[in-house]
């Protein structure tokens, strides 16, 4: 009787162990599924031509790797267990890789952003003028060796490889990374959002009473009308400033939203999750006006070309300095109160 109640109770252990991993493997195979589609969402949404900046070329390149992950959850879970190139691949494998690419794109924050912003730096300046195709070999390689630097940082880092060895010596459901650098990175933009609102708010509420849509150059944008008394130049940084963050706020104000309620509620969420594509978005957008704002005063409206955000239209914000009279010269559209 003892040895049949040992029996069954191994029995039971090991149909646990055969079904957990596979509904951990389908909710992973969900939930990236799920990214992709927002992925390709996201990428659809934006306006075209828009490809001329590093953040561009690596948004792509993230929805490459998320695609790659999702073909080899497929693959593993479909074969299960399979030799290929002398590398035998078991259901351990999909956790593996899953937490490997957790922890390549939480580290892979701080470097984008600071590649991004040496890249709209020079491209504002224009030491060096390269053609389409340089540019975009140029932008191809410098992606190809920070996977390459980040991936071989994580694979040689002895707390990941101690991570990886506890998880594989234990049969418990698999962990994720949650990224500080996402955390980090989050608390800063909105606090940066929240002193810049603070400070130029008066100017924020005159602006948005006297906004107005209209049309330029076949292209519907706001249009923030002066005075004529008003002597309106760039080194006006606390106007600039309103301007950009009426912009910003216009376009990003639900995923401002939803970091702040994620930040205030302490959400964990993986870093193969937090690193997408909406959210390169929006820290790009905020790139370009903190871009925009520190470099005002070397602004040439006439000849400057600005960097092309792929969803907020920043020239209405320098518009009324190139025509003075675009109230005048197109009828507005509607005006918003």
């Amino acid at each position: 009787m003892t040895a049949l109640s040992s029996d069954n109770c191994s029995l039971t252990y090991q149909l646990r162990q055969t079904h957990q991993p596979l509904d951990i493997n389908c909710l992973l195979f969900l939930i990236i599924l799920g990214k992709i589609i927002l992925n390709i969402l996201t990428l659809g949404l934006r306006r075209k031509n828009t490809c001329q900046s590093f953040m561009e070329y690596f948004c792509i390149s993230l929805a490459f790797v998320d695609l790659l992950l999702l073909v080899n959850i497929s693959v593993i879970s479909y074969f299960r267990d399979f030799v290929l190139l002398g590398i035998r691949f078991t259901r351990y494998h999909i956790c593996l890789f899953t937490q490997i690419i957790s922890f390549t794109y939480g580290f892979l924050h701080f470097p984008v952003i600071l590649i991004a912003c040496v890249d709209y730096y020079l491209n504002f300046s224009k030491p060096i003028k390269l053609s389409f195709k340089c540019q975009t070999l140029f932008y191809f390689l410098t992606i190809v060796l920070l996977w390459i630097s980040v991936l071989g940082y994580v694979l040689r880092d002895p707390g990941v490889s101690r991570s990886l060895e506890v998880q594989s010596a234990h049969s418990r459901p698999c962990p994720f990374y949650v990224s500080n650098q996402s955390y980090w990175l989050a608390w800063s933009m909105l606090g940066v959002l929240f002193v810049a609102l603070i400070t130029s708010w008066s100017e924020v509420i005159t602006l948005v009473r006297a906004i107005r849509i209209t049309s330029y150059m076949s292209e519907t944008i706001l249009y923030f009308p002066f005075s004529s008394h008003s002597r309106y130049t760039v080194s006006s940084k606390k106007i600039l400033l309103s301007k950009l963050l009426i912009c910003f706020l216009g376009t990003w104000s639900p995923f401002v939203l939803l970091q702040v309620i994620i930040l205030s509620l302490k959400v964990q969420i993986p870093a193969y999750v937090e690193m997408n594509i909406p959210w390169l978005y929006f820290v790009n957008s905020f790139l370009i006006a903190t871009v925009y704002w520190f470099n005002c005063h070397k602004f040439n409206l006439i000849h400057v070309t600005l960097p092309v955000d792929p969803f907020v239209s920043w020239k209405c914000c320098f518009i009324p300095l190139i025509i003075p009279n675009l109230g005048q010269m197109e009828q507005p559209i509607s005006i918003i109160i």
